[in-house]
């Protein structure tokens, strides 16, 4: 528990300085057989530990909730001073000039950054083998021959292995997906409940920064240091919504189907542990929510990436004797991998004129009527609950062999909450081998508490 390790830092039953250089030991160690980080930053980790130590003694750390703890940090959030890269080529030696908000709260707190951790390319994956060029997998830790899951892979990997928070990012189920396969507690807050000013954009009207940790308490006391209003992001609120507790749970249909038969076993056996009245409730629309979520994410990715032409950052070349089409497509077509190419045609062609009511405002019209379907069935539930992932952790080469289409289906479990941007939480189900589950619990938006309420007592009863 962060609480109970934060306690001790403060009086020095554990040393600060030591316990970070154990951790970047470990990190470097871990890395060398499960490629979980990019960057392992041990000077700036070593430097800050100090600081924090003199803090201590100067009895000036005595309010702060995450004094001493070490972190990981997703490689799409900036980090000033800290190589940042998104997992792309591109951005391969990109050292921001000042840190997200998020970034800048943690630290607030006392919060020590030790390591970058692996992603897929500007998050575009859910098995994190879609990396940039010259990037490594990540390796699962429960079975270094399956994949992390994505595109928060190295994070889940790392905070399963050195058993520290980390924060990670969600577009369609980025924190979900990777917390399921590794066997941690992935939190993916509502929309507009954290900043995201300082994170690298993947779809602008999708992405979520939220927790890992090993536990459902610290992922809650990770969210409360990060959550609120920030006057940099205009999509931020500090909104809290409360609805009376029914103890009523509901399976979506359309998404339990999908999984496979020992996944739906194993969900079923858990909840029947829990002890709640829970029902199987369909969402007509929700078979629908892939093609709508690729089409909305695919055209802002498109729009996103558009920044990325070896001019202001990130990649560059002599410009001299040069126009500019051919210096921007070389820049591009050399430091962007497959997945990224892919998925800039696709967006770029949604959004063109004369197919963007085609296809573009037809998934906008599919996420609204969504959002309202689901509304309706909170008034008679508390949560849905499902596996996270319909599948367990593949093989790696299984991952890199199967087409995107149904790469894309994998996601049925994640992609409907972050679509509609509503809070959910992977709770482990406990698992000796690669064979991880996680318990997915999703509350309507803003409803964080009631979340928290049913995410601890649900834990303790899944142990």
């Amino acid at each position: 528990m962060l609480k109970q390790l934060v306690e001790k830092i403060k009086s020095e039953e554990i040393d600060v300085e030591e316990l970070v250089e154990k951790k970047i030991e470990e990190a470097k160690k871990i890395n060398e057989e499960l490629n979980c980080f990019i960057t392992i930053c041990e000077d700036y980790a070593r430097k800050r530990a100090k600081e924090i130590k003199q803090k201590i003694k100067k009895g000036e750390a005595t309010n702060l909730k995450l004094v001493g703890v070490p972190f990981t940090i997703k490689d799409n959030i900036l980090t000033k001073g800290i190589r940042t890269t998104a997992g792309s080529r591109i951005l391969l030696n990109y050292i921001p000039p000042f840190s997200a908000t998020v970034v800048e709260r943690i630290e607030r707190e006392g919060a020590i950054i030790i390591g970058k951790t692996s992603m897929d390319e500007f998050g575009f994956g859910s098995f994190n083998v879609n990396v940039g060029v010259g990037f490594k997998i990540p390796k699962n830790p429960n079975d270094t021959s399956r994949v992390c899951g994505g595109s928060s892979g190295g994070s889940a990997c790392a905070t399963k292995t050195l058993e520290i928070p980390s924060l990670a990012e969600s577009t369609g189920g980025s924190i979900s997906a990777p917390s399921s396969f590794c066997g941690v507690v992935g939190l993916t807050p509502s929309y507009g409940k954290v900043s995201r000013f300082g994170l690298i954009d993947y779809a602008s009207s999708l992405d979520k920064i939220g927790t890992m940790a090993l536990n459902v308490e610290d992922s809650f006391l990770v969210y409360d240091t990060i959550k609120g209003f920030d006057e940099n992001d205009e999509t931020s609120r500090s909104e809290e919504r409360d609805s009376e507790l029914k103890k009523k749970l509901a399976i979506p249909k359309e998404a339990f189907d999908s999984c496979e038969k020992e996944i739906k076993e194993k969900f079923m056996g858990s909840l029947k542990k829990i002890g709640w009245e829970y029902e199987e409730v369909s969402i007509p629309l929700l078979k629908f929510s892939i093609q709508s979520y690729y089409i909305i994410a695919m055209a802002e990715a498109s729009t996103n990436l558009a920044r990325y032409k070896g001019i202001a950052f990130g990649a560059q070349e002599n410009v001299e004797e040069k126009n500019f089409r051919e210096y921007f497509t070389k820049i591009r077509s050399e430091n962007f991998g497959f997945e990224a190419k892919r998925r800039i045609l696709l967006g770029s062609f949604v959004r063109s004129v004369g197919y963007k009511g085609q296809y573009y405002y037809k998934a906008l019209a599919i996420r609204k009527k969504i959002i309202e379907e689901i509304e309706k069935l909170f008034k008679n539930f508390d949560a849905f609950v499902l596996p996270a992932m319909p599948i367990f952790p593949p093989k790696i080469e299984e991952a890199l062999s199967l087409s995107p289409e149904k790469v894309y289906a994998l996601d049925i479990c994640t992609i409907p909450w972050n679509l509609c941007g509503l809070p959910h939480i992977s709770i482990p189900i406990k698992e000796e081998n690669y064979k991880q589950l996680g318990f997915e619990v999703v509350c309507n938006r803003f409803e964080e508490e009631k979340l928290k309420k049913l995410s601890l007592e649900f834990e303790n009863k899944l142990k």
